[in-house]
């Protein structure tokens, strides 16, 4: 999916709702733990319910490859289950080289056919350049994340006074097929979003941190966006989880709805 189909995709759906998918056995229906494949069922009707309000989903590959080959199998029938009409970001945080990256991206773009793949950025461009290689694919990089200790190295001042997350953000943008590149920026760090969109004034921006973590989206969407929104904002636990009954789908649709319209709300679309 190229830049203006996904800013189509928003403007269409009035949202820039991500939906994360993080199925953790301890949270979902009990009822789903009785079936075949309950992390593919767990998705399924997590997708369902919120389709309608959202433009993209993200599944976070810890909870599946903690499950082991089963988990792979999950995995690979949820993106199939997507399809095509939402944007698709494989949370797999790599960041290796070489011919270990080329394999990261083949497995990805190619035997999972995702949009998008998290990258950590600390390897520098030949840990990022095999995924920038695939045509309407994208890398988004790791910038200014929410944890606690992001500042023991995010917030470092280099040599040119700026925060090194402003470092990445600018080197990045020189790289081939840089009009390819996001970069994540959590959604309690509103104070330097006006420095990452200073540095990145075009770039889609993906915004964790919304939700159970405790993230405005009115200061994410006036800090941070566009134009063009140019936001992918981030919803897991507090969407997904909203509800454990054998209709829970319903307390999940209801949820997903109420964020697409707080985001609707501020956007200028």
């Amino acid at each position: 999916m190229n830049k203006a189909a996904l800013q189509k995709l928003i403007v269409e759906k009035k949202s820039c709702l991500c939906v994360g998918l993080d199925p953790d056995f301890t949270k979902m229906p009990p009822h789903l733990l009785q079936l075949k494949d309950p992390v593919f069922e767990f998705n399924k009707a997590i997708i369902d319910a919120t389709k309608p309000y959202c433009v993209a989903y993200k599944p976070n590959f810890a909870f599946y490859e903690a499950l082991g080959a089963k988990g792979w199998e999950s995995l690979k029938k949820t993106v199939d289950y997507i399809g095509d009409t939402h944007f698709k970001i494989a949370d797999a945080k790599r960041g290796d080289i070489g011919n270990t990256a080329k394999q990261y991206a083949k497995s990805v773009f190619e035997t999972l056919n995702f949009d998008a793949i998290t990258l950590s950025p600390y390897m520098g461009l030949d840990s990022v350049a095999p995924f920038l290689e695939y045509d309407n694919k994208w890398v988004i990089l790791l910038a200014l994340t929410s944890n606690k200790s992001a500042a023991n190295f995010q917030l470092l001042k280099t040599e040119n006074n700026h925060y090194l997350f402003e470092d990445i953000i600018q080197k990045s943008l020189q790289w081939p097929n840089n009009n390819r590149i996001m970069y994540v920026v959590g959604a309690t760090n509103t104070d330097y979003l006006n420095l990452v969109r200073k540095s990145a004034p075009e770039s889609f921006l993906l915004i964790p941190g919304i939700g159970t973590q405790g993230g405005d989206i009115k200061a994410v969407i006036q800090n941070g966006g566009t134009e063009k929104v140019n936001l992918l904002i981030n919803v897991a636990r507090s969407i997904i989880y909203a509800d454990n009954n054998v209709d829970f789908q319903q307390a999940v649709a209801a949820k997903a709805k109420a964020y697409q319209q707080t985001i609707y709300k501020e956007l200028n679309i």
